[in-house]
C-alpha cells in the first residue's frame, strides 16, 4: 500500500505541475518548452496532458490545451492551507496523533497511514466532510466521504474506501 501511495502521489504532484504551468501562462506555449519547464520530456509531457484531458481538467483548443474549471478546482484543492486551517488527526476527543494535512495530497498520505481508529473517529464526527467542504470548498469531494460515512465502513475497509473517494474524486489516471 505504501509504495502505491508514493506512485500515486508523484502522478498528482507530475500532473499538478502541469495544471500550475498552464493556469499561469499567458500565451502559446511549444510542447518542448512546456516540457523544458515543467522538468518533464516531451513524451511525458504529452501522456500526462492527454491523461488531464481524458480526466476533463484540461480540454483541446485548436492545436493545443487549456485548463478546464475542473482542472483550476483541483489547483485549488490541492494548494496547501495556512497553519490554522491544516486537519489535525485525533484518535479521540483530547487525544491527538501528531499528524496533519494541509492538503489533499497530505490527506490521501496520511488516510493511508494512520490508524484505522482515528479515520472512524474523524468520519463518524464528519471531521473530513467539515473540512474539505468549509477549508477547502470542495462540496463535491465532501459529498463523496459522506457516502462512505453513509456505507458505515471501518477498519482497513474505511481506509480504502477513503482513498477511494478522493481517487473518484479528482479521477487522475492511477
Amino acid at each position: 500500500m505504501r509504495d502505491y501511495l508514493h506512485e500515486v502521489a508523484f502522478l498528482i504532484e507530475e500532473q499538478m505541475k502541469i495544471l500550475r504551468f498552464m493556469s499561469e501562462v499567458t500565451g502559446r506555449t511549444d510542447m518542448n518548452e512546456f516540457a523544458q519547464k515543467i522538468g518533464l520530456t516531451p513524451n511525458q509531457a504529452t501522456e500526462y496532458v492527454h491523461e488531464l484531458a481524458k480526466s476533463g481538467f484540461v480540454k483541446k483548443v485548436g492545436n493545443g490545451y487549456s485548463i478546464t474549471e475542473k482542472g483550476k478546482a483541483a489547483l485549488k484543492a490541492f494548494a496547501l492551507v495556512p497553519a490554522d486551517k491544516r486537519f489535525n488527526f485525533y484518535v479521540e476527543i483530547g487525544k491527538p496523533m501528531d499528524f496533519s494535512a494541509g492538503s489533499i495530497p497530505e490527506l490521501f498520505d496520511l488516510v493511508g497511514k494512520v490508524d484505522a481508529a482515528s479515520l472512524e473517529f474523524h468520519l463518524y464526527r464528519q471531521d473530513f466532510e467539515n473540512w474539505v467542504r468549509i477549508v477547502l470548498n470542495d462540496e463535491s469531494l465532501a459529498n463523496n466521504i459522506a457516502c462512505v460515512r453513509d456505507s458505515e465502513v471501518k477498519g482497513e475497509n474505511l481506509r480504502k474506501a477513503l482513498l477511494s473517494a478522493l481517487e473518484e474524486r479528482f479521477s487522475f489516471e492511477m
